[in-house]
C-alpha cells in the first residue's frame, strides 16, 4: 500500500489531495511544517510526497531540494515528490528543484492519482537490483 505524504498547510488543497487519494490502497498522511519535513519523512518514509508550492514561509522548490539533499546524505531513501503549482510557468521551477512531476492547481482527482501512480511506479522500477 502506497504511503503518500501530503505536504500543504491551505484546507481546500489537503481536502482536494485526500479526496482524491481516499481510495482503497492508499495511505494518506498530513503534514503542515515546512521546517520539520526532513524529519517526518524520515520517520515515516513515505512513497511520494506531494507538495504544495508554498507552505508556510517555505517554498515547495526549497522543500523539494531538501528531500533530495537528504536522500543524496543517505538520511533516507529517495522520495518522489509531485508538486502542485498555481501556474504553468513554474514548471521550469519544478524541473530544476528535482520533482518528479507537478500538476497546475486546480487538478482533477483523476490527473492527481496518475502523477501519484507514475511515482510510486518510478520509486519501484529504480529500488529493484
Amino acid at each position: 500500500m502506497p504511503r503518500i505524504l501530503v505536504v500543504a498547510d491551505t484546507q481546500w488543497v489537503i481536502n482536494e489531495v485526500k479526496s482524491a487519494l481516499s481510495l482503497p490502497g492508499f495511505e494518506v498522511a498530513q503534514h503542515d511544517d515546512p521546517r520539520t519535513l526532513v524529519a517526518a519523512v524520515g520517520e515515516q518514509r513515505p512513497d511520494v510526497a506531494v507538495v504544495d508550492l508554498q507552505v508556510g514561509t517555505m517554498g515547495g522548490m526549497a522543500m523539494t531540494r531538501a528531500l533530495k539533499e537528504a536522500a543524496q546524505a543517505g538520511d533516507f531513501p529517495d522520495v518522489p515528490v509531485v508538486l502542485l503549482l498555481d501556474r504553468l510557468a513554474d514548471g521550469f521551477l519544478a524541473k530544476r528543484a528535482a520533482a518528479h512531476s507537478w500538476l497546475v492547481k486546480p487538478f482533477s482527482p483523476h490527473q492527481l492519482r496518475e502523477a501519484v501512480d507514475a511515482a510510486v511506479g518510478s520509486k519501484e522500477t529504480t529500488q529493484q537490483p
